[in-house]
């Protein structure tokens, strides 16, 4: 039967079933994704693919493109692969291997996305438009590896080896400002652009307020219908400490779900403002007068797959407070696991410059690498009723909310494992954690790169070429901050690792 015009000019003709990509799961809901769109009234569906820094990037399909890209998958430049936070090509884009020895890579060829039919939902900001994210595959139907979700599937995937399945949970700040001037002229739109001029939704520093949260209830109204409307699991909305910065707290989720949730949350969360006429930024530390920083704490645990019980409760032990018996074996290895591989993993929870200004004494933030029972100044702070808890979880407090949740959890469950396989006990609780004697966390991306780079389980788990991969995009980065900070004298500025500088902002504040 002659293949249609149509079904050559997207993907790969039937590279989905060819090359047997999608779970027996996903080809059912392929059904009922297929039978929506052609039965709605959907114009367009965007095909979305979450990049390495966590942004999402994909083209937007008509309804007809789409039913043939549930077939064929999606073509994509490969050559977003090797840019930096704001664009800057990384590696010479020809060079054979494409500069990192995957022949696969040589000449940038398309990559094809392959929606994930159990992702697809209705934008209802945009009403008429579809969503689906999406995997990528190189045209011969390997996985791409430095895509961050493969990333995360295959740790999963392993975890599920040894019984278990990651659980996660989002408590989120960021902040909403009101869009003054986008900074649109030609001459405001160099590489990177000028960020937007913004100024305070509210005045802020009455922490938790009904009065403050109801100055922006206008826009807050409309993130929690929406949010809601295209299926996030909200839970709370809280005023937060700086002028207009919100925490959002989602309910917890198995496996890849929370960071599906994340990305969602991210670019749903900045659309529907920006619709409204509001900035809102992920950025930790925007440079702007009386902002504080904005972390993100991840709530993690695993779950037996076999019992579904929760393998962080301890059922057998009695511990009074403060003692690690409030955690179970398994939840203290993890725990372990998490301490030994803290320096190395903050690449991935905190990867921006500007998150490691976060970390400072007596500030709400972590500032040295510690555990302790329901303590806000730990690194991992463990959240636990007691022996027999069957809530009893961890909490990461490192995390900036522009983190890639994809890689940040991943890191999670490689420092965790390699916790459990070898018993790594964290010792006693911190009573107090900022004045402890225990290391720091790192104090510069610079710091936890090169931590990252010595860290030899880590370097095991996700192999060369995505290590020679991630820091080249985070040497990038680096590079371009370290020039704006030297002199033409080839001084450094002194206070650049304290203070926020205006590349910091201009780098981050719109894009995340």
């Amino acid at each position: 039967m002659p293949i249609e015009l149509d079904d050559i000019s997207v993907g790969k003709v039937d590279f989905i079933e060819k090359y047997d990509l999608w779970t027996d799961e996903q080809k059912q809901a392929a059904g009922r994704v297929n039978e929506l769109v052609k039965g709605g009234d959907f114009r367009t569906v965007r095909v979305s693919w979450p990049d390495q820094h966590g942004i999402l990037r994909g083209k937007t399909l008509t309804s007809n493109a789409f039913l043939h890209a549930m077939r064929n998958g999606q073509d994509m430049q490969t050559a977003v692969l090797i840019m930096d936070t704001v664009n800057r090509i990384i590696f010479p884009l020809f060079r054979t291997g494409g500069g990192f020895g995957i022949p696969e890579m040589s000449g940038y060829p398309d990559m094809i996305l392959v929606p994930d039919p159990l992702s697809f939902r209705e934008l209802p900001w945009a009403p008429g438009t579809g969503w689906c994210l999406s995997d990528a595959y190189f045209q011969n139907g390997k996985p791409v590896p430095f895509s961050s979700r493969y990333v995360m599937r295959q740790w999963l995937q392993k975890l599920a080896q040894e019984g278990y399945e990651y659980v996660s949970g989002l408590e989120v700040e960021w902040y909403i400002t009101k869009l003054e001037d986008p900074m649109l002229l030609p001459e405001q739109s160099g590489w990177p652009p000028e960020p937007p001029k913004v100024r305070a939704v509210a005045h802020g520093f009455q922490y938790l307020t009904e009065t403050r949260q109801d100055e922006i209830d206008d826009i807050l109204s409309i993130l929690e219908r929406q949010l809601g409307d295209v299926g996030l699991p909200l839970r709370t909305m809280e005023d937060e400490w700086g002028p207009g910065q919100c925490e959002f707290t989602f309910d917890p989720r198995k496996g890849m779900e929370s960071a599906d949730n994340m990305v969602l949350f991210r670019t749903a969360a900045k659309q529907i403002c920006r619709r409204n006429g509001y900035h809102a930024t992920f950025m930790c530390r925007p440079n702007l007068e009386n902002f504080f920083s904005s972390g993100w704490h991840l709530h993690e645990s695993l779950r037996a797959i076999e019992t579904q019980d929760n393998a962080f409760t301890n059922r057998t032990e009695d511990g009074e407070w403060g003692t690690g018996e409030w955690l179970s074996e398994v939840g203290r290895y993890f725990t372990g696991g998490l301490l030994q591989h803290a320096a190395a993993q903050c690449v991935f929870s905190t990867p921006s410059i500007n998150g490691y200004k976060r970390f400072r004494p007596e500030s709400f933030a972590p500032d040295k690498i510690t555990w302790a029972l329901e303590n806000r100044a730990a690194y991992i702070r463990v959240c636990s009723n007691g022996p027999g808890d069957e809530a009893a979880h961890i909490e990461n407090r490192a995390g900036e909310p522009s983190a890639n949740p994809y890689l940040y959890m991943a890191s999670q469950i490689i420092a965790g494992l390699d916790g459990i396989h070898n018993k790594i006990d964290p010792g006693p609780m911190d009573e107090e954690p900022y004045v402890v004697d225990k290391p720091l966390l790192p104090r510069s991306l610079m710091d936890a790169l090169e931590a990252l780079k010595k860290d030899t389980v880590f370097r095991e788990a996700l192999g060369e070429p995505f290590m020679e991969f991630i820091t080249a995009c985070k040497d990038s980065e680096i590079g371009a901050y370290l020039a704006s900070v030297t002199g033409e004298d080839g001084v450094v500025q002194e206070d650049h690792l304290t203070n926020v500088t205006p590349w910091e902002h201009q780098e981050y504040f719109e894009v995340y």
